[in-house]
């Protein structure tokens, strides 16, 4: 047998945020052939996730602009694990525990600044997808995709619109 035999399939997890009432053709063309997606908040409208809901399943957290009924009833934080891989999702960085390896996460999934980013600290990957939604500033119109092979988690973000 070869070693590719021997590894696990990987897993494809679309990441979205801060899509602010908005489902961009591009981003679901994006995340289509997705396993999962994750959307770390800042929805706005039920529409989002019912659109998202038609790809694969989903994993989602409240932001600070998803109020009213329709909101009420999502966590504001939530943890799963693909593999062997356990994954934080909150929408603002600074609901992160202080160190969220005591709780075994090797990924944190956060949205609010709208800026992409994609860093490692201490052994747990963070992943920013940016906003997918309306344009703030001069921030590119961007998603994500986490990865998931066993115990290895990669990230990359890219840009939908410039």
């Amino acid at each position: 047998m070869t070693p590719a035999q021997h590894r696990p399939p990987s897993s494809r997890i679309g990441l979205i945020s801060d899509t602010h009432n908005l489902v961009r053709p591009e981003a679901l063309a994006y995340l289509a052939n997705c396993d999962a997606i994750i959307h770390a908040g800042d929805i706005c409208n039920q529409a989002v996730l019912d659109a998202l809901a038609q790809i694969a399943p989903l994993t989602v957290v409240r932001g600070n602009n998803d109020v009213g009924e329709w909101a009420a009833a999502l966590p504001t934080h939530a943890t799963l694990t693909v593999q062997q891989v356990v994954i934080l999702v909150v929408h603002d960085m600074a609901e992160v525990p202080a160190d969220p390896r005591t709780q075994g996460i090797k990924v944190v999934v956060t949205g609010h600044s709208h800026k992409p980013s994609i860093s490692e600290r201490d052994g747990v990957l963070f992943v920013n997808p940016g906003s997918a939604g309306p344009r703030r500033f001069k921030l590119p119109v961007s998603a994500g995709l986490l990865t998931i092979e066993g115990a290895h988690a990669e990230a990359r973000v890219d840009v939908l619109l410039e």
